[in-house]
């Protein structure tokens, strides 16, 4: 079978496809043939060499998210069968309840290899069944972004009907958000330095869209269009930047998921927290618990993920590059077939 390894971290080019031996299960483990992976920002931090403290696993094969077919299986495997549609839970050992560093370690694609490989051998218990109405290529995109939103709004702020969610950009996370808070019957209002991609988060049921550039000070335009209250719960992705935008957005007493750090560096003012009697949550993506609560809902509302552009296996580096752009709306998938 052929693989992706990342030798040496610091630049796409990097990534590089070599041969390797098709895996044989042991006891509790299974073989998965990989017909789609995809990719977050979080990859692309990986192989730039911007993630984590402790550097990388020696040429890591990398990709949290994927999804395929089993195909083999160990002694003693209950959970799965050969033939089983699966994708594989972003944490390995994060099943339920809360996390600990253990889970931490069981990373796909930083901590430990990856989805970007023809076969993958996982254990039984790192892997979740993925609805029948998606295609492959619409599964690959679950266990990351769209778990790390349903945590946000289902688990954290666990959002009611009528309540409003304030969303920023249209990568995958938040128009992963923006098709769970509809589901909810939530109010959104995202934020994005396109006019054309927020054309297209209205179109998607979005209630208003902002552009940050021409208006800079969208916490005042949040607060507006809640009649000066503020949103429920916001969905953070920017981090340091947009930080203290978010907070003077909330109501007394919002939530906000802090799940991204895209916007560089600066202070933070806990006294707005205090003040306002914010609960300020990170988010490390979820538990298969969550994964498969959340696909339960996809298939009962028959949602499909978005999906910007697809790109064959042999055109990974592409797909990186792509990504690298901020050009997407939605998901950037890799087919393997």
């Amino acid at each position: 079978m052929q693989i992706y390894r990342i030798p040496t971290a610091g630049r796409i080019d990097a990534l590089q496809l070599a041969d390797a031996q098709a895996p044989t299960p042991g006891p509790n483990q299974v073989v998965v043939r990989v017909h789609a992976s995809c990719l977050n920002y979080r990859d692309l931090s990986v192989i730039l060499g911007r993630y984590g403290r402790g550097g990388l696993p020696e040429n890591l094969i990398p990709l949290s998210d994927g999804a395929g077919e089993v195909v083999a299986v160990g002694a003693g495997v209950r959970r799965v069968a050969v033939g089983d549609r699966v994708a594989a839970a972003f944490m390995q050992t994060w099943l339920a309840g809360g996390i600990n560093a253990e889970d931490g370690a069981s990373a796909l694609g930083g901590a430990i290899d990856g989805m970007l490989a023809e076969q993958v051998l996982l254990h039984e218990d790192g892997l979740v069944h993925i609805p029948d109405h998606l295609s492959y290529e619409e599964a690959a995109t679950l266990p990351c972004a769209a778990v790390t939103a349903w945590h946000a709004l289902a688990e954290h702020a666990r959002i009611r009907p009528g309540e409003t969610v304030l969303l920023q950009g249209t990568g995958g996370v938040s128009i992963f958000a923006l098709q769970f808070a509809r589901m909810m019957g939530a109010r959104v209002i995202i934020t994005s330095s396109s006019d054309a991609k927020l054309a297209r988060a209205k179109e998607m049921g979005a209630d208003i869209g902002i552009n940050y550039r021409t208006t800079p000070d969208w916490q005042d335009a949040v607060r507006a269009a809640t009649g000066g209250r503020g949103a429920d719960a916001v969905v953070e992705v920017g981090g340091p930047g947009t930080f203290m935008r978010s907070l003077q957005s909330l109501r007394i007493g919002g939530k906000l998921s802090l799940i991204g750090v895209l916007t560089g560096t600066a202070e933070i003012n806990p006294t707005a927290i205090m003040r306002a009697q914010i609960n300020v949550q990170g988010i490390y993506v979820g538990s298969r618990a969550m994964f498969e609560d959340m696909n339960r809902a996809i298939s009962a509302h028959r949602m499909r993920p978005v999906i910007d552009r697809v790109f064959p296996f042999a055109e990974a580096q592409a797909a990186y590059a792509f990504l690298q752009s901020a050009a997407h709306f939605g998901k950037v998938v890799i087919a393997h077939r």
